[in-house]
């Protein structure tokens, strides 16, 4: 188990955009101190959505992979991903690649409202349990 969350990486399919900047404007508070990547254009909704975020290139212009890259390093402990189970995605491939490694080296990876809750709830638990220890 992670002991700690620092950066997480938050991506949205079009069809879910407007659903995850709803859902990050009620849980801003729990943010709080996590450094926040995303891709393209959900960085820009974020921003938007007054989030400080590392916004890297749009999905389908690589910025999935961009993500998985990351989780492969090391460098993300966990992935908000508000996926559309109904679209269909050009990029498909680098979107599998990011499930794959996020179960390859054990990332929480939450991809629908109710698990990003869940995520978010247990990395306040970890928060603070950090400041009790």
């Amino acid at each position: 188990m992670r002991e700690s969350f620092k950066k997480i990486a938050i991506i949205a399919h079009d069809g879910k955009k407007a659903e995850m900047v709803g859902f990050f404007k009620d849980h801003i508070d729990q943010l709080t101190g996590v450094e926040i990547v995303a891709t393209g254009t959900t960085g820009s909704h974020l921003a938007k959505a007054g989030l400080e975020v590392d916004a890297k290139l749009s999905g389908p212009m690589g910025g999935d992979a961009q993500i998985a890259a990351m989780v492969a390093e090391g460098d993300i402990d966990a992935v908000l991903f508000f996926r559309d189970p109904l679209g269909k995605h050009p990029h498909e491939p680098d979107v599998q690649m990011l499930l794959r490694l996020c179960d390859l080296y054990d990332v929480p990876l939450a991809t629908n409202p109710a698990s990003a809750t869940l995520l978010l709830n247990g990395i306040d638990v970890i928060k603070a349990k950090a400041k009790v220890e």
